[in-house]
């Protein structure tokens, strides 16, 4: 596993080192390093389903350790496709708006009828053009934040998961059971009424003792 991990591990940096190649890059090359790097995150996402079977089968007192550094590996390649999605989704709207201007600068007018010439607005147009544009980039910027947002809500729930089940590992290691967590659990609600009660006595007191002083 300790192989597997390593070997996974420099995969990430490397591809990591990719993206900043791609973003200077043009052309031939950029398509080379976007299918280098969508083969690199396929080769991440099989390791760490390997590495997630091989932590299972690690001794008890390492087996938390080593899914720990592989839930890691994970969130790292998640960062990695979401990089690479945004990358691809940039470079598609790029192409949109260069055909679209091609397009526009292509376009042939001709007469409507042989007694009256068709006026055309080339500015107006070209400003309309733009506006859609704007509104168009304003849009794919909204869908960007919320895809950033929704990717990091994937993430913390992910995060909380993992968490739980660390908790519930530990738990198991301790030897406790299912009745004393509830013995627990009971304790602790009966101590928050306790506390709750205390407070509640106390601003009483407080209160006559005010009420009597003035």
């Amino acid at each position: 596993m300790e192989s597997l991990y390593h070997q996974t591990n420099i995969l990430i940096q490397e591809t990591q080192s990719c993206f900043e190649r791609l973003n200077k890059a043009g052309g031939a090359n950029a398509e080379a390093l976007e299918k280098e790097i969508q083969q690199r995150i396929g080769t991440v996402t099989s390791n760490c389903e390997r590495l997630d079977a091989l932590a299972f089968k690690e001794p008890v007192s390492r087996r938390q350790s080593a899914k720990t550094r592989v839930d890691q590996l994970k969130y790292d390649n998640h960062h990695l496709q979401a990089a690479l999605r945004m990358y691809q989704h940039r470079q598609s709207q790029l192409r949109r708006e260069e055909s679209e201007r091609e397009e526009l600068l292509s376009r042939r007018f001709t007469h409507n009828s042989a007694d009256a010439d068709t006026v055309i607005f080339i500015d107006h147009s070209i400003q309309h053009q733009t506006a859609l544009n704007n509104a168009n980039r304003g849009m794919d910027d909204m869908l960007r934040s919320g895809a950033g947002i929704l990717e990091s809500l994937r993430d913390q729930r992910t995060t909380l998961k993992n968490a739980q089940r660390r908790i519930i590992d530990i738990a198991n290691t301790l030897g406790l059971s299912n009745t004393t967590m509830r013995l627990i659990e009971k304790r602790a609600r009966e101590d928050k009424f306790v506390l709750l009660g205390g407070i509640f006595v106390t601003l009483v007191v407080i209160l006559l003792v005010i009420i009597y002083l003035t």
